[in-house]
């Protein structure tokens, strides 16, 4: 059995171990994430700046990507028994964790998949287009805004909660000047 992406793999390591044979140049310095999938199911690869490649279950690379990465690796023991829609809501949810001041929209996030559907038909590589992931996006934020509190229930709360802590006048100790 051979992976689809081993070749790809292959060539782009040994052009990059080309580079280091010689003291004038240098591998790529780029990081690549390389999926690929065969009879044994999905493979998704890192190709490191430095030439090493690695195989994992889940990876983030670029700007931020550590918030990722702990998201993934405290998720991802279950990922076998999550449909194709599940995984990409999980997918992005990392890419949420990563965004600071940005607000994650169908317009600045693309998602591809490649893998089997749930029947177990090979399902070749798709990008999905921006509308659709905008639906995705939309459909976890209001699953989020309905497990939050409304807002009037929790300021209601939180002053009952206040009022019962500091009980009656008589109760409360004196300030020190």
């Amino acid at each position: 059995m051979t992976n689809a992406a081993d070749p790809f793999i292959f060539l782009t390591l040994v052009n990059q171990q080309v580079c280091t044979q010689r003291s004038w140049k240098r591998p790529y310095g780029v990081g690549l994430l390389v999926a690929g999938l065969d009879e044994s199911g999905a493979h998704l690869y890192y190709n490191c700046p430095s030439g090493n490649y690695f195989e994992y279950q889940a990876f983030a690379i670029g700007s931020r990507s550590q918030a990722a990465k702990t998201f993934l690796e405290r998720r991802f023991q279950g990922y076998d028994d999550y449909t194709p829609e599940q995984l990409v809501r999980d997918a992005l949810s990392a890419v949420k964790e990563t965004l600071q001041g940005e607000k994650l929209s169908g317009s600045n996030c693309t998602v591809a998949i490649v893998g089997r559907k749930d029947d177990g038909t090979v399902e070749p590589f798709e990008v999905i287009g921006a509308a659709r992931v905008q639906e995705l996006i939309d459909s976890m934020e209001m699953e989020v805004a309905e497990q939050a509190p409304p807002l009037e229930a929790a300021a209601a709360s939180s002053s009952m909660q206040e009022e019962g802590e500091r009980g009656s006048d008589d109760a409360a100790a004196p300030m020190d000047i």
